[in-house]
């Protein structure tokens, strides 16, 4: 069987770490942990993996140690390293347009904006990738969404992202293991709140 890549999208350092924008990389930390490991440095790929089988599967999870914009020559390293086809790849990121908590699972289509797929899509040659998409909402009033996307969930959201990145990490084994369309069913979830 082929072997599964899931990458969390984010950006490097402890400013960025629990940020909006770093919430791809949380899904997938947390769900190392569920698997009982944590992501660990790779010299070959320059990124954190942590190789593990799932259901009889070959699956790693990672994430990139440089910025979000710059996303898609670390990913294409992992791909090519673990010889993991686009439609074996998982990507998870935040999505403004979705409400704080719910979740979508999209296979292919444009970035949205997203810098990060962004990078990803042209430096793969293809957008045909798996794409888990974890809402963070919209900004409040008139506030910039690049500033939005950089700060810290609110206290509340804080409370209630645990089940978030479980209800994550759920739907990657799902992939996983029965397909995107048994996923997408199960997951495609309403916010939380």
């Amino acid at each position: 069987m082929d072997p599964w890549l899931v990458v969390g999208l984010g950006n490097p350092g402890p400013e960025y770490g629990r940020t909006r924008h770093n919430v791809g990389v949380m899904v997938v930390e947390s769900l190392a942990e569920r698997w009982g490991g944590r992501l660990k440095s790779h010299r070959a790929t320059h990124c954190e993996v942590m190789e593990s089988r799932y259901a009889g599967r070959q699956v790693v999870l990672a994430r990139t140690r440089g910025y979000m914009n710059e996303s898609g020559g670390p990913v294409k390293a992992l791909a090519d390293y673990y010889d993991v086809e686009p439609d074996h790849l998982i990507v998870v990121h935040d999505e403004l347009d979705i409400p704080f908590g719910a979740l979508r699972i999209k296979e292919g289509g444009g970035d949205g904006g997203h810098n990060g797929l962004r990078s990803i899509r042209r430096t793969l040659g293809t957008g045909d990738t798996v794409r888990l998409r974890v809402g963070i909402g919209r900004p409040p009033g008139r506030q910039d969404p690049a500033d939005f996307v950089l700060h810290a969930f609110s206290g509340t959201q804080r409370e209630e992202l645990p089940a978030i990145l479980a209800e994550a990490g759920d739907a990657i084994e799902c992939i996983i293991t029965d397909g995107v369309a048994v996923a997408q069913n199960r997951y495609h979830t309403e916010a939380s709140t």
